[in-house]
């Protein structure tokens, strides 16, 4: 077992694909069970003695290990206060139990469509950090992930946290999601708004593609209330998401949820635009 990071990376370099991460597990899991994959080797993240669980602001950013798990998030002080939308969708991934286990990191690094995290850490402008052979790089979220499953790990590389840019100046987000059913259950459609104070206003869809989708409105038409705001500005983004069908919906049924999730997700961004990014 390995007992510091430079040994995973290692064992992740010379094992290759036979090889995976268990941080949180509750993606690990459903699939070893399910025979989806079968490594031969599953690389324990939990016990390294260089990756502590913590959550850490450190030169501007809140820095999130990958041992944090979602409960550690959806508590934590200056995620509800700075980063609202964050705990918001933290505290949505799966039951209790399962937040107790799952990780960001893991989260991210499982690449689902309808990861709920995904879409709030694009509008943050979060970067994933990443350890390997060659050293450390950084990527930002939107480059990790490139599709259903995919992402931007090289062999032998590991995710080491998730470094979150902490906002200067006063900035608002908010997260939704519908699902099928109440309770623990995958998003059909998810959404993130952020808008800061010049007026940019950003939105992440989550559920809706293979990547999130991340579209940006500079001209400040969005940065007003839903009933006065530009429906067509709205309505034009929403059309760029192309949205997918598939067991949990339609297309038409998703660009007319993103429709309505978009201006909840933009009315709960104002307001804490207004109130100065204080999540109340």
């Amino acid at each position: 077992m390995p007992t510091c990071l430079h040994e995973v990376v290692g064992i992740l370099n010379e094992c290759g694909p036979a090889a995976r991460v268990l941080a949180g597990g509750t993606d690990l899991v459903v699939e070893l069970r399910s025979g989806k994959i079968a490594p031969r080797f599953i690389v324990e993240m939990k016990r390294l003695s260089d990756l502590p669980p913590f959550i850490d602001q450190i030169d501007g950013c809140l820095t999130i290990s990958a041992t944090a798990t979602m409960s550690d998030i959806e508590r934590h002080e200056t995620v509800r206060d700075r980063l609202p939308a964050l705990a918001e969708a933290a505290s949505v991934v799966g039951s209790t139990q399962i937040r107790n286990r799952a990780t960001l990191a893991g989260n991210v690094c499982n690449a689902s469509p309808a990861a709920d995290t995904i879409p709030v850490l694009a509008v943050y402008g979060a970067m994933i950090k990443l350890l390997g052979p060659n050293g450390e790089r950084l990527l930002r979220v939107v480059d990790f992930v490139h599709g259903n499953r995919k992402t931007a790990l090289a062999t032998g590389e590991v995710v080491t946290a998730v470094k979150i840019p902490l906002p200067n100046q006063p900035f608002g987000a908010a997260f939704a999601r519908i699902t099928r059913r109440r309770g623990v259950d995958l998003a059909t459609v998810s959404v993130c708004c952020g808008i800061d104070k010049a007026g940019m206003t950003t939105f992440a869809f989550g559920a809706v593609s293979p990547r999130p989708v991340l579209l940006r409105k500079a001209n400040g038409v969005l940065a007003d209330s839903p009933a006065s705001s530009d429906t067509k500005a709205l309505d034009d983004l929403i059309l760029q998401a192309s949205p997918v069908t598939d067991v949990r919906g339609s297309a038409e049924y998703r660009l007319a949820m993103l429709r309505v999730l978009a201006e909840r997700a933009q009315q709960r961004a104002l307001e804490r635009l207004a109130d100065g990014n204080k999540n109340r």
